[in-house]
């Protein structure tokens, strides 16, 4: 038995939101603590010094190795320019080992002054003959040079992709959605063991920001096997709530495999669907016509239908108002197929919504998985290519004003994997010194918390197991050195993780508390 004390509980259970202390037995919470607590023979006390214990974060939109090999590569998120973008580019090529892909992301090329296009030659200056690959921020377009071009051979065009042009109808050496995945996919390679030296290094990192779950969007790249390995040398620690591709769906069915299968740790989740693009690459879907269709309306139904029928639930990439409304058209249509199942549906960023679709997601009970960060970090974008529009972008309070289910995630590499980052974007709609954007949109700090622990507990059907702090629950909990619902805005900021457990043992941190 051990008992925390002197501090807040933060439960996240509406019958006893807050509490002095909390007991635990083995890995439950065993509950508030009584006499009959206290007379348990020898129980370890753990003096809290007024520090505040909320439930483990779940990050619900990960895309968790990416992320972690991305911590091992060129970052270029903060560049202001094309010249900037190539400088550290430069840096990295003459360190590289020849032989071997250079790899980068966070690039924002609308965020540049001036905002000019990529192109393949700005790379060949400073890289000669090492293939460069360089991920979007959105992680929907890809830069490359023209010896990473010459891998493909001129096999560049794809169904839902976007092959950049010149003037002379060349290659400009970018690629876009599914164009830029396929070529990830078939020609940068990545050993399994990158993966998971990578992802390994990586887990440490999450639980010190206080992660105790993901919902992970990597299945298309392997990741079940690397959570599996991981597991299987115990070095694993974090509930995994994993997506594999729509696109196996029959297979699965045929094994018998259906959204649940797994253990305490690794658990096969969803399926993932794209419907189209995003934001910064100018391909997300709207209703003035714009952008790129990666799943029709009819396509996603079907996609629904049979996914309802092998026992999964879909998650939906949607950025666009048009996309979101043709996903939630075919959920609609496909009700009879998935609601008797008991299925929990999702729609992945829900960035622009028109102003009638957003009642449909409580109506109809389809979870809006958001990235509270992305609304700051989007908005001088968003500002520029949806002018006259973004009273209706990022729309989280309007949301859970119409009854929706709202988790938050990161969305990582694209923002970083950062709980507490991602509660203070969405309870101050600013992430720098600037006024707070479209603060009307802004939700409390105890939604945004709920939306980092019991909503995606909820959306992973594991509600009675984790995401509150009541007697019975998996002991996964975090340490914060003050309490985030109680500070003011200003001390939002400075709130910090101190410790981390995960099924009633320290992964992070850990007593005495300095």
């Amino acid at each position: 038995m051990m008992i925390l004390e002197n501090g807040v509980v933060r439960t996240m259970d509406p019958s006893l939101p807050a509490a002095r202390a909390l007991a635990i037995a083995g890995d439950r919470v065993a509950g508030g603590v009584g006499p009959h607590e206290t007379s348990l023979p020898s129980p370890e006390r753990v003096d809290l010094g007024g520090r505040c214990v909320v439930p483990g974060f779940t990050d619900a939109h990960v895309h968790f190795p990416q992320w972690a090999l991305a911590q091992r590569q060129v970052r270029l998120e903060g560049t202001g320019s094309l010249e900037e973008a190539v400088a550290r580019v430069a840096e990295a090529a003459a360190a590289a080992p020849r032989g071997r892909w250079l790899r980068g992301m966070g690039w924002r090329n609308a965020e540049w002054s001036p905002p000019v296009e990529p192109t393949k030659q700005a790379l060949d200056q400073v890289t000669g003959e090492i293939p460069v690959a360089l991920v979007a921020k959105d992680g929907h377009s890809l830069w490359l040079n023209s010896a990473a071009l010459a891998q493909a051979n001129g096999d560049l065009a794809v169904d839902g992709g976007v092959v950049e042009l010149d003037e002379a109808g060349e290659p400009t050496g970018v690629l876009r959605e599914e164009s830029a995945w396929r070529f990830r996919e078939t020609y940068i390679d990545t050993t399994e063991d990158e993966w998971l030296e990578a992802t390994r290094a990586a887990v440490r990192v999450a639980n010190a920001r206080g992660v105790t779950a993901i919902h992970d969007k990597d299945g298309g790249l392997g990741a079940l096997k690397i959570w599996q390995r991981l597991r299987a040398d115990d070095s694993l620690s974090l509930r995994v709530w994993q997506s594999l591709p729509h696109d196996r769906i029959e297979h699965l069915a045929e094994l018998g495999v259906s959204s649940g299968f797994g253990d305490d740790l690794v658990r096969i989740g969803y399926v993932k669907v794209f419907m189209d693009g995003t934001l910064g690459s100018q391909t997300a879907r709207l209703l003035d016509g714009s952008g790129v269709e990666i799943t029709s309306g009819d396509e996603f139904a079907d996609i629904v239908g049979r996914a309802a029928r092998a026992g999964f639930p879909v998650a939906v990439h949607a950025i666009g108002d048009l996309a979101n409304r043709e996903a939630l058209d075919a959920f609609e249509a496909t009700e009879d197929e998935w609601r008797p199942r008991g299925l929990r549906q999702r729609i992945e960023h829900a960035q622009l919504l028109a102003e009638e679709d957003i009642p449909r997601f409580g109506r109809l009970g389809i979870a809006a998985s958001v990235q509270f960060s992305h609304a700051p970090s989007d908005r001088d974008v968003a500002d520029r290519l949806w002018a006259g529009m973004t009273d209706r972008a990022y729309a989280w309070r309007s949301l859970l004003d119409a009854g929706a289910v709202v988790v938050n995630g990161s969305d990582a590499p694209i923002e970083e994997l950062d709980p507490l980052m991602g509660i203070r974007a969405g309870v101050l709609r600013s992430l720098d010194d600037r006024e707070a954007w479209h603060p009307e949109q802004a939700v409390s700090a105890e939604e945004a918390l709920a939306a980092s622990t019991i909503g995606p507990a909820w959306l992973a059907r594991d509600e009675h197991r984790r995401g509150s702090l009541v007697p019975g629950q998996l002991a996964d909990l975090v340490v914060l050195d003050r309490d985030p619902l109680s500070c003011s805005h200003e001390e939002l900021s400075a709130v910090s993780v101190v410790a981390t457990m995960l099924g009633g043992r320290w992964i992070h941190g850990g007593p005495p508390f300095d």
